[in-house]
């Protein structure tokens, strides 16, 4: 079992993030079980890297000193698995939001499919999502979005490193990616169902490395404050 000054001297903590649940929701819950474990009053807590509500898997929760490494891991490749769904966009180009365009798939063969995937390996300028957390005139993109207001989003420099399609059923298309800092798995979604002549969006996402690290040695926010905190019921 870690000790007060484990924490306080810097850990990494690979969590499993949960379905629905923000990143900032799964620090505090981190934060608070670590705080009523040794009765600290403060402790520094952080991620690195944010994940969607929508998105489950592995999210670095950073303690202590282990805060000042956070930019270092923010900057190293990631991997995703999850699935596109063809013929129809939404607005945040996954299912936070409604459906409000579809088109037919009727012409996508399985070929097609494994084809698109090439125009999007190595170096690609892809526009973030305007559903985001990104700022433009010290407004986030989602707040502008939210208010009906269109603005001008630059496109950025990323690199796919691999684009691997590992399932087709109907219109759900399964896939790994393996990606740079800075990637949107929405917009790359997004933009394979322009590529395929249709629509897409993101239907499920789920983070499965970053760097060296894997989710298979992740636990979730539950596992962790049952193992600290064993008689106390999970708080947020």
């Amino acid at each position: 079992m870690k000790t007060k000054e484990h924490f306080l001297d810097g850990q990494t903590l690979l969590i499993d993030k949960p379905l629905n649940w923000s990143s900032f929701q799964a620090v505090n819950s981190i934060k608070w079980s670590i705080r009523r474990k040794f009765e600290l009053k403060k402790i520094k807590v952080g991620h690195a890297g944010t994940l969607d509500p929508l998105a489950t898997g592995l999210l670095l929760i950073c303690t202590g000193k282990s805060t000042k490494t956070i930019n270092e891991l923010q900057g190293q490749a990631k991997e995703y698995t999850g699935t596109i769904t063809l013929g129809g966009t939404t607005p945040s180009y996954d299912l936070e939001s409604e459906i409000n365009e579809t088109f037919p798939t009727e012409h996508i063969t399985e070929a097609m499919i494994i084809e698109a995937t090439q125009q999007f390996l190595g170096e690609i300028e892809q526009a973030p999502p305007i559903f985001s957390a990104l700022k433009k005139d010290g407004k986030r993109l989602y707040e502008y979005a939210r208010e009906g207001l269109e603005v001008e989003i630059k496109k950025r420099l990323i690199t796919i490193h691999e684009f691997e399609i590992t399932g087709i059923e109907a219109t759900v298309v399964s896939f790994r990616v393996a990606c740079s800092k800075g990637t949107y798995i929405r917009s790359l979604a997004h933009d394979f169902g322009i590529a395929l002549n249709s629509g897409a969006h993101l239907s499920s996402l789920r983070r499965t490395k970053i760097g060296d690290y894997n989710v298979d040695n992740a636990i979730t926010t539950e596992e962790f404050n049952k193992l600290l905190n064993p008689d106390v019921e999970e708080n947020l």
